[in-house]
């Protein structure tokens, strides 16, 4: 993913600098070229040596330092930046970059570099929350500096609270987001939905489907990553939170309707992903039902969601997605037409490549003149951009 990017990685002094070590071998293992800049502090916890090891580049820790190419090296550093990060960044560096000052070579190269700087806080809990520190943030926030938000949890000065560095895995995912995709969503909202629903039939009882929500979580963290504000609707999956994305957790197929119809009107791009359960039970115990009784079960529709949004649609894309086990195109093709749909993903769940869980698909994208394209055993998120750029292709028509 990182291939051929040149990533400047500046070291504060900290006990969170062993994490930067981490953060180093994950960056190289995805092929950046990584160039370490640390401060006097920094070094007093890691040695300049380990980095280097790691970087397999030199490590820069003084102006004065001799230099390797006869070049300014703060200027062609910063020059050759694809992104910057700070890592941990501490109070002292967001003061001095907040404030104009360049007084050692990690705040020099920051102030003379043209690439996009984010900056990871880790420090004690009551320094993070001092109200200078945090003016200095929404300064450098405003004035476009990126930021990993530090972490709640026990620090290592003993205390409880936030200013932990963020996790590495959120770092890499911000500096992957900053560098790596095109920003041509930028300014649109995106509304999905995904997962299963459950229909209960007592407190313990449900009835639902196996839907994993990977290729919903897939289309979501793919419109992220281009620039949009994107809302998750999620049934019940075993799936990590999106970093960056409006998280709303629902359970039953009513809960999905109504978060759906609270979030619809300001969406640009609605994709309806979500494996909704089209029944559920009449009536629910509220004690669990004894296995003696074998009870008679009476099913109710559910509310129809794709085809309401479509309904009420008064601008923008909307994408339904359908699940069949035979006749697949001309089901699809029918629910399209019934629905309202912009256009419509298509999956046979009889087929063991587009089953529920897999991390592939195989989809058919079926539009309302005709247009029908097949996808073979693909990577789930690989067909979430396609998905998005055929709505992109009808929102500039």
């Amino acid at each position: 993913m990182l291939t051929g990017k040149c990533v400047v990685l500046g070291v504060c002094g900290g006990i969170a600098a062993y994490k930067a070590v981490d953060l180093t071998s994950r960056l190289k293992k995805q092929g950046a070229d990584v160039n370490v800049i640390m401060t006097k502090s920094a070094a007093e916890f890691v040695t300049p040596l380990t980095f280097a090891s790691i970087s397999g580049n030199p490590v820069v820790c003084s102006m004065f330092d001799e230099p390797v190419n006869w070049d300014i090296e703060h200027i062609s550093i910063a020059a050759k930046a694809d992104v910057f990060i700070v890592a941990p960044a501490t109070a002292n560096i967001l003061g001095k970059v907040a404030g104009g000052i360049a007084d050692d070579m990690l705040s020099t190269t920051i102030m003379a570099t043209r690439a996009p700087v984010i900056f990871a806080p880790a420090m004690n809990n009551v320094m993070y929350e001092n109200i200078i520190v945090q003016e200095n943030i929404a300064k450098l926030k405003g004035r476009g500096y990126i930021f990993a938000e530090p972490e709640e949890g026990r620090l290592a000065c003993g205390t409880s609270g936030k200013g932990r560095l963020a996790n590495n895995e959120i770092i890499l995912e911000i500096i992957t987001d900053t560098i790596c995709f095109e920003k041509n969503m930028k300014d649109l909202n995106v509304l999905v939905t995904a997962g299963p629903t459950r229909e209960y039939l007592d407190p313990v009882r449900y009835i639902s489907n196996p839907s994993s929500g990977k290729m919903g979580y897939e289309i979501a963290l793919a419109a992220k990553r281009r620039g949009a504000k994107v809302t998750l609707i999620s049934g019940p999956v075993c799936l990590e939170p999106l970093e960056g994305v409006n998280m709303v957790y629902v359970d039953t197929a009513l809960q999905m309707y109504d978060a759906v119809m609270e979030n619809r009107e300001s969406a640009d791009i609605i994709v309806k992903s979500a494996a909704v359960g089209d029944f559920r039970p009449a009536s629910f115990s509220e004690h669990k039902m004894k296995k003696e009784d074998v009870p008679f079960i009476e099913l109710v529709k559910n509310p129809d969601i794709l085809q309401e949004v479509c309904e009420k649609k008064t601008h923008g894309v909307v994408v339904g997605f359908c699940m069949e086990t035979r006749d697949l195109i001309k089901q699809a093709y029918s629910k399209l037409l019934q629905k309202g749909a912009d256009f419509i993903v298509a999956n046979n769940v009889a087929e063991e490549s587009s089953g529920f869980g897999s991390d592939n698909n195989t989809a058919c994208i079926i539009g309302k003149d005709g247009y029908c394209d097949q996808f073979q055993n693909m990577p789930k998120s690989e067909l979430a951009n396609i998905i998005l750029d055929k709505a992109l292709e009808i929102i500039k028509l």
